[in-house]
């Protein structure tokens, strides 16, 4: 069994399943820097000693996934195996260790990459991009609730599971829905202007906790959002883009079928201390 050293990078916000409950789209970078995509993955069903978590190398037994044509796609050999888990990455020195791997193959021309996307000789459904400008960050309304019929499905599976293991039945639930859906609109070298979907747990997770700060005012937990991913990240750090496609979109040769899965920002070059040496 050869295993598979992975820098995890990206973890997207749970999405329903109706055999899992819950996934969790993995993606990270092997150690030369080329992209892996690792589905499914229950993680918040995993053992809390094998979570693993970002910029962090785990070692998996991973397989091409045949139900997804994308290249970078795999999945566990075992999905109930525990990862070996190994060394977080830092953040010293401006990023250095993360930014030689996640650096290697940076797009800065969205046309470019969504052509290599829809190439039969590439199929390429990650990527980074370095944006040319951000324009602005968006939030919307979005359906509130979770769709009724995998809801049902599942808590009827949960039903089941109590026959066998009641206290796993009771304390796993489903992560809340995020109600609003949060865009990036940028341009990039070939100076278009696109609105690109961001589906990083990151935002998620920030959202949720800001919003019983602000006395569960829904507007102003998304304006906060806004203030980190637009007036810091945009503005005061190198940001750059990671890029997923959605299976279903680039089966159907969607137009652009990618969508943010995460982020990366560094601090910018000339606010890192230099030292004399």
């Amino acid at each position: 069994m050869a295993l598979t050293r992975i820098l995890i990078a990206v973890k997207t916000y749970p999405t329903l399943s109706q055999t899992y409950d819950e996934l969790v789209c993995t993606a990270g970078f092997r150690e030369d820097g080329s992209w892996i995509r690792i589905y499914p993955v229950p993680f918040r069903k995993l053992d809390y000693k094998n979570q693993y978590h970002k910029w962090q190398w785990i070692e998996i037994d991973v397989i091409k996934n045949i139900k997804d044509f994308r290249p970078e796609s795999f999945r566990p050999v075992d999905i109930d195996k525990p990862f070996i888990t190994g060394e977080i990455i830092n953040t010293e020195n401006g990023w250095h260790k993360r930014k030689q791997i996640v650096l290697k193959n940076v797009f800065t021309d969205m046309s470019a990459l969504i052509k290599k996307a829809k190439s039969k000789f590439d199929y390429t459904s990650l990527a980074v991009l370095k944006p040319t400008k951000i324009l602005d960050f968006i939030y919307e309304p979005c359906e509130r609730e979770w769709n009724k019929a995998k809801l049902d499905a599942i808590n009827s599976n949960k039903l089941q599971a109590k026959l066998f293991d009641d206290s796993a039945a009771r304390l796993f639930k489903i992560v809340k829905k995020l109600p609003y859906k949060f865009s990036y609109k940028f341009t990039s070298d070939d100076g278009k202007i696109r609105t690109l979907m961001i589906e990083d747990w990151e935002l998620g997770v920030l959202y949720w906790k800001y919003l019983p700060i602000v006395n569960g005012d829904e507007v102003l937990a998304c304006q906060k959002v806004k203030e980190k991913y637009f007036n810091d990240l945009a503005k005061k750090r190198d940001l750059y883009f990671f890029l997923g496609t959605t299976l279903t979109n680039h089966a159907k040769n969607a137009h652009n079928p990618f969508i943010i899965v995460g982020t990366f920002y560094p601090p910018k070059v000339d606010a890192i201390p230099q030292t004399l040496f």
